[in-house]
């Protein structure tokens, strides 16, 4: 899908006159989106008057999709589907590449609410075109991979399956997925060293970056989280705070967490380490290397950024 540039663009901001080419990403599978997207997307955008291009994503083509939709060249990127998409399009885009506009079109939405707020891809669009300014967005990487809100290394994380499985609606596979993260807490103890330091050990490191941190949204730094459950009832306190979101409130209090700003660090265990990047379960190697980016893609959002919400528990 197509549209003409309008001479004179309405109600568009400053940052988003100077915008000549767009290129929108949508899938209409992933979490709240809807097949209506595609049309939603093409209404939206013929109102302001702005040159864009539409592509459906399609199962399997993902990848290539994304990759053609950067290399045309385009000065902004949005991109209406999953986490991973919005991180696989930031990751492309860099600090040189086109503006991206991360919308809430998956599960978890870190992303896009840590940008735009709690709200739903329509009205941040709308926010992004009339509000907007460009700003360049800091993050991490581990083992080569990044991201762009939090991570979560160690055992614990492997709560983020179970919590995966319940938002799906399956409850014995979510019970399933409990056991063995609880089960796994006390048993792959993974090590640590931060800038440089001594070695330390740690049941769990979070990662948090500085868009949503509350002590590095004024820093250039990560601020890593060793967190240390004493026995058993704080392992399950953790479990049930990753699976909860927001009901936990401030972690940073919890006294078997402790707080340190770096730029760099490793963690490694005698096995692969399971990881949440931006929501995401995954694995990493048994040595991951850990750095902070501090120029990663730029955005166009607007000025007043959301309160910081806590990424380790939602």
């Amino acid at each position: 899908m197509t549209a003409e540039l309008v001479a004179e663009p309405r109600n568009l901001c400053e940052a988003a006159k100077a915008i000549r080419k767009i290129e929108v990403l949508v899938n209409p599978l992933s979490g709240s989106v809807g097949s209506a997207a595609p049309q939603e997307a093409d209404q939206l955008l013929s109102e302001f008057g702005v040159n864009y291009n539409i592509t459906v994503l399609e199962s399997g083509e993902v990848p290539a999709q994304v990759k053609a939709a950067v290399e045309a060249t385009p000065d902004l990127v949005i991109v209406v589907a999953g986490d991973g998409t919005a991180r696989a399009v930031a990751n492309l885009c860099g600090p040189e590449g086109p503006l991206v506009a991360p919308l809430a079109g998956g599960t978890m939405n870190m992303l896009p609410h840590a940008i735009y707020g709690e709200v739903d891809w329509k009205q941040g669009l709308i926010n992004a075109l009339t509000e907007g300014e460009v700003a360049t967005i800091s993050g991490g990487e581990v083992d080569g991979r990044s991201f762009y809100v939090a991570a979560i290394l160690g055992a614990p994380a492997l709560f983020g399956y179970a919590r995966e499985a319940v938002r799906e609606g399956h409850l014995l596979q979510a019970v399933r997925y409990a056991r063995n993260a609880y089960a796994k807490v006390f048993s792959n103890k993974m090590k640590y060293s931060f800038d440089g330091a001594d070695p330390d050990k740690a049941e769990a490191l979070a990662l948090l970056c500085p868009l949503v941190s509350k002590k590095m949204n004024e820093q250039r730094a990560l601020e890593a989280a060793a967190i240390n459950p004493k026995g058993a009832a704080d392992a399950f306190k953790l479990g049930v705070r990753t699976l909860l979101a927001n009901i936990a409130g401030d972690w940073r209090r919890d006294p078997n967490v402790t707080t340190a700003c770096i730029q760099s660090g490793r963690a490694w265990s005698s096995g692969s380490l399971p990881a949440i990047l931006d929501g995401e379960p995954t694995k990493l190697h048994k040595v991951s290397e850990i750095r902070f980016r501090p120029n990663a893609f730029r955005v166009l959002a607007p000025p007043s950024a959301p309160e910081p919400v806590n990424p380790v528990t939602g």
